[in-house]
């Protein structure tokens, strides 16, 4: 079995990852002690990670240390930088870089976002399955999942889940052209 790329993400039901100015302040409406939304056993299935800059600087702004530094990551940047342990600051062709990936032996490949990244990575076929988690809000502005001008990507529903928060939760799997 080939390693997958998944697309694993929240967004509001108006399709956005964040509102203006970077601010996910959203999510912590549906945040409720003991639920993780099948977060643990969804990262037990991948080794390696793979998200954009912002995505990363926006992340080392919440915590003290990345935490997904026990994984092989990629952090997309036009800007090279020394890698620092398992952290990898990648700045040549995100395809190529993919299907590298995709033909080593390991565990399946988590796409952390951002849009910028689940978006040229849609327009090339790359992710091979999304699982979404759907915020009950509608924020009306900020950053979209899923841009315009990107191809037509059909897809397969795996499974739905709902939860008492409002949340819902889609796993499709992208069925390539």
């Amino acid at each position: 079995m080939s390693r997958k790329v998944i697309l694993y993400i929240a967004t509001s039901l108006d399709g956005y990852i964040a509102k203006p100015n970077d601010n996910l302040d959203f999510l912590s409406i549906v945040q409720k002690e003991g639920e993780d939304y099948g977060y643990s056993d969804f990262i037990k299935s991948v080794d390696t990670v793979i998200l954009g800059r912002k995505t990363y600087e926006w992340v080392m702004k919440q915590v003290s240390e990345f935490p997904h530094s026990d994984k092989k990551s990629f952090v997309i940047t036009r800007t090279e930088r020394p890698s620092i342990n398992n952290l990898n600051f990648y700045s040549g062709n995100l395809t190529h870089l993919i299907e590298k990936l995709k033909s080593e032996e390991g565990k399946n490949i988590f796409c952390d976002g951002g849009a910028e990244i689940v978006n040229e990575l849609l327009k090339n076929n790359l992710i091979d399955e999304c699982i979404i988690s759907v915020i009950p809000i509608l924020v009306g502005n900020g950053t979209k999942l899923f841009k315009d001008e990107r191809p037509e990507q059909k897809l397969e529903l795996i499974s739905t889940k709902q939860f008492d928060t409002g949340l819902v939760q889609m796993h499709y799997r992208c069925i390539n052209k």
